[in-house]
């Protein structure tokens, strides 16, 4: 590969298996889940890197890599709007596993070395934001920082489910705990990270030679960087964003899309979404968007759907009802099924008369492909009568019949 001197060069951690997603991902890398009607999680570190003129991305893949390469091939199939950008699949296939996030970007080096850039950032594949990241990347400059890291304000009793970190008042970094027990901050990281390429280099194979490292940037890297006095520093984003990690965020995702109150327009004129053969319309097809819900214009709806999220060539059938819920790419919603709070899985079938019912604190999934039937009837007796008939036939068969 020729060397490009590039200023800035993003690294899109994509390998993610996602467990606590299943079944949703159960052929499918978590950056692959749909979201919002016509789009994949990943779409959205991608559209930002378009909309913040980084135009030289590597998406590094390992867990079910084909679904995502077969989604952005090599940005070309992935949007006709974004030609100019140069997207490369980089494959544990080609590298071997990727035992870490820090391990992923160091089986690249030469990928990187090759493009030769200044500044280096490195994405997650599985959270739902808009961010132009130049304002990140001038922020790293401004601070004379080896590492900037973006952070978002979480509520205290979700903050140990992420990295966090405690800042002095220039936003300087003076601790950082991943995941911990009891944490002592609420700002979180995102996963987000600007690093000065050559010294973000050394750190990696420094990491690479230690066998009881993890190869990870919140274990091992950003801790190490911390432990020998280099200047790391927060970024804090104000806009929306949100981990998708869980069923139930993901299905409070697509509710957030719903809601203005929320401050995240999904399409934004000045902002766009980018994606594979995107139609940008969300009407319904032949009717309108009824109660505040989002349909693909490439959806059939002939039931009823109520503050609901319905994605490209699903069909919602006659006297259906579909409410609080998810309903997935090609997923078929048969005659007179109840659907609330669901996530309806891509290509799955709920047949006539299904019920498939959750909570708003239990999210009912139904499996990519899987189908549901309506639950037999059953004609039930009191048993207090079935008592008696019984009774009655065995003094019947004990007596004969009389005439």
């Amino acid at each position: 590969m020729k060397n490009t001197n590039k200023e800035c060069v993003a690294m899109l951690l994509a390998g993610g298996e996602g467990r606590r997603l299943a079944p949703l991902t159960s052929i499918v890398a978590k950056p692959a889940v749909p979201f919002g009607g016509d789009y994949k999680i990943i779409d959205f570190p991608l559209s930002n890197c378009v909309n913040s003129g980084i135009d030289t991305v590597g998406v590094l893949t390992q867990y079910e890599a084909e679904s995502l390469h077969d989604h952005i091939g090599q940005g070309d199939s992935w949007s006709t709007d974004a030609l100019k950008m140069n997207i490369t699949l980089l494959s544990s296939e080609t590298t071997g596993e990727y035992m870490g996030t820090a391990d992923a970007i160091y089986k690249n080096l030469e990928y990187i070395d090759a493009l030769n850039p200044e500044n280096i950032l490195v994405l997650s594949g599985d959270h739902i934001y808009h961010m132009d990241y130049t304002e990140m990347l001038q922020s790293h400059k401004d601070n004379h920082a080896k590492a900037t890291i973006s952070v978002v304000e979480v509520p205290w009793e979700e903050a140990s489910r992420f990295g966090v970190m405690s800042v002095d008042d220039s936003m300087m970094i003076t601790k950082f705990s991943e995941k911990p027990a009891e944490p002592e901050s609420n700002l979180a990281s995102m996963g987000i990270y600007v690093f000065d390429w050559q010294y973000l280099r050394q750190h990696l194979v420094a990491d690479a030679a230690k066998a009881d490292s993890n190869h990870d940037f919140g274990k091992d890297i950003i801790p190490q960087m911390l432990a020998d006095g280099e200047k790391v520093v927060a970024y804090e984003f104000l806009g929306y964003w949100r981990d998708v990690g869980t069923i139930n965020s993901l299905w409070e995702a697509h509710m957030d899309i719903l809601e203005h109150s929320k401050q995240f327009e999904l399409k934004r004129t000045d902002w766009p979404m980018f994606s594979a053969d995107l139609e940008t319309v969300s009407d319904a097809q032949n009717t309108e968007a009824p109660d505040c819900s989002m349909i693909s214009s490439k959806a059939v709806l002939e039931g009823n759907v109520q503050r609901s999220v319905v994605f490209n060539d699903s069909t919602i059938s006659k006297q259906a009802e579909v409410i609080e819920s998810v309903i997935m790419p090609g997923a078929f919603i048969g005659k007179n099924a109840h659907i609330e709070y669901a996530i309806i899985a891509e290509g799955a079938v709920i047949k006539d008369n299904a019920i498939v019912q959750g909570t708003k604190d239990e999210i009912k999934v139904v499996a990519p492909y899987e189908t549901v039937y309506a639950k037999p009837s059953v004609r039930t007796q009191p048993a207090m009568l079935l008592k008696e008939v019984y009774d009655k036939s065995g003094r019947v068969r004990a007596g004969g019949i009389s005439s």
